[in-house]
């Protein structure tokens, strides 16, 4: 057997052994099967423990036989004139770096979150999320044309918002993770609009056309400097959704109401680090593009001071942490836009793991602190802060507020952004009506129709009330 074949097959494995959990755990849910939480936890390791030797097998035999670069065709879903929608997959040195480090942290939340959501009400909910956000990953990861991806990035978002939302008999949980999908909505309309966009201007969604055919990170992109600046930006506000970059960071201390294993493995480890990861795979567009280049290091400095600021005054240690992420996270968007690319990488390996230990760890941190106060008898002592030195009374004040409100940056959206599209859309709402009860032949007082008189008469609810 020819190498060709054997990295297609060690490929496929990859991107099917994290089918087969969401498969059997989402079967099992449909036709009201209850599985233990021994069967679920052995099923969804032994998946993740199959995906992963698959890949560090690929990467292992790559490298031995100097392959820097597989794709995997799966042929023309759709063909329509000069639009075509292909599946398929890339096996270089970007995607089997983050497709192992996905397998490596979540196959170590899973195991921690058997544990952890012992004997709990959604345990077997809770792993089929899990098993959808891993397929997520891996798709998004491999993926080798931007449709592809399109399908992971869908995957992670959607999984992401319901554990959000886990704890659904509760109205705050249920809140942010609506609040989260609102956002999501906006990066994955962001992503398809870059996407129409591309195949537009070259016709072609896959990245070897779009990105060159030369192995990352080499590689001319195929668009001029005009379109790639367009293009870039979109993905740019893409990136900024997904990895809660400002100005849609509001959303990230939010996504803290899931449990702590999720937690963990999305807004610590992966699914913050998507954005940056989509950022190297098109990296030969920003080298197309000054401004674009420049865009994306002040959105990553702007982030991480940001962050830096709001996190000093966060009470929760899950918010605490997950704009320490966000800091990183934040620095390493602006490594990409300087230009670097292997750097950003290891960044991102080693900042994902360190943050998935301090998740798994942060309950038991407490414990500790407490335990070491009770020894002491006291406080910890804290370190002189050089704000002292450097600001007044009233300026720490103002910054200790705005820290507080987390930059007003919810505020800001909700006046700015969506404060217009419901305005607009209840407008549109009252203008049907009026229409409607025009064409019925009702009465019109001050914009509003003349109800019956009958006891039989159907309450109308308006927008606001299902809002």
């Amino acid at each position: 057997m020819d190498n060709p074949k054997i990295l297609t097959m060690l490929g496929l494995a990859i991107v099917i052994a994290p089918l087969f959990p969401l498969a059997i755990l989402g079967g099992a849910g449909l036709i009201g099967r209850r599985l233990s939480e021994r069967m679920i936890g052995r099923t969804t390791q032994s998946a993740i423990v199959v995906g992963l030797c698959a890949a560090v097998i690929c990467l292992g035999f790559m490298i031995a036989n100097g392959i820097f670069q597989h794709p995997i065709e799966l042929g023309q879903w759709v063909a329509i004139h000069e639009y075509h929608f292909s599946v398929a997959f890339i096996l270089d040195i970007l995607s089997l770096t983050f497709v192992i480090l996905s397998f490596v942290l979540c196959g170590t939340v899973g195991a921690f979150a058997r544990v952890y959501m012992h004997r709990e009400r959604g345990f077997s909910r809770f792993f089929v999320f899990y098993a959808m956000f891993v397929v997520g990953m891996t798709v998004t990861a491999l993926s080798g044309t931007i449709e592809t991806l399109f399908a992971g990035w869908e995957l992670v978002g959607l999984s992401s918002a319901l554990l959000v939302a886990f704890y659904y008999e509760r109205a705050e949980p249920v809140r942010n993770g609506l609040r989260v999908w609102a956002i999501y909505r906006v990066s994955d309309a962001s992503l398809l609009l870059a996407s129409l966009v591309m195949h537009h201007l070259t016709g072609e969604g896959d990245f070897h056309k779009l990105l060159g055919d030369a192995p990352w990170p080499s590689g001319t992109a195929s668009v001029n400097e005009y379109q790639a600046l367009i293009v870039g930006l979109l993905l740019l506000i893409a990136v900024a959704g997904k990895s809660g970059l400002v100005p849609f960071s509001g959303w990230l201390p939010r996504a803290m109401e899931g449990p702590t294993p999720s937690s963990a493995v999305f807004y610590g480890a992966l699914s913050v680090h998507l954005g940056a990861f989509l950022l190297l795979r098109v990296g030969t567009i920003l080298d197309q593009s000054l401004p674009l280049r420049i865009a994306v290091v002040a959105i990553g400095l702007i982030s991480a001071i940001y962050a830096a600021f709001v996190g000093r005054v966060q009470t929760d240690i899950k918010a605490a942490l997950s704009f320490a992420s966000l800091t990183q996270v934040g620095i390493i968007v602006a490594e990409i836009g300087l230009g670097l690319r292997y750097i950003p990488l290891i960044h991102i390996v080693g900042h994902a793991c360190l943050r998935t230990l301090q998740f798994v760890r942060a309950p038991s941190l407490l414990l500790d602190y407490r335990i070491l106060e009770n020894a002491i008898g006291t406080n910890l002592p804290l370190r002189s802060s050089w704000w002292k030195r450097y600001f007044g009374v009233r300026s720490r004040l103002w910054l200790y507020r705005f820290a507080m409100d987390r930059g007003f940056l919810d505020v800001i959206l909700y006046d700015w952004v969506a404060g217009p599209f419901l305005y607009l859309f209840r407008r549109i709402d009252s203008w049907e009506r009026h229409w409607f009860h025009f064409i019925d032949g009702d009465k019109i007082y001050d914009g509003e129709p003349q109800q019956p008189q009958d006891a039989s008469t159907t309450v109308s609810v308006t927008l606001e009330e299902l809002i």
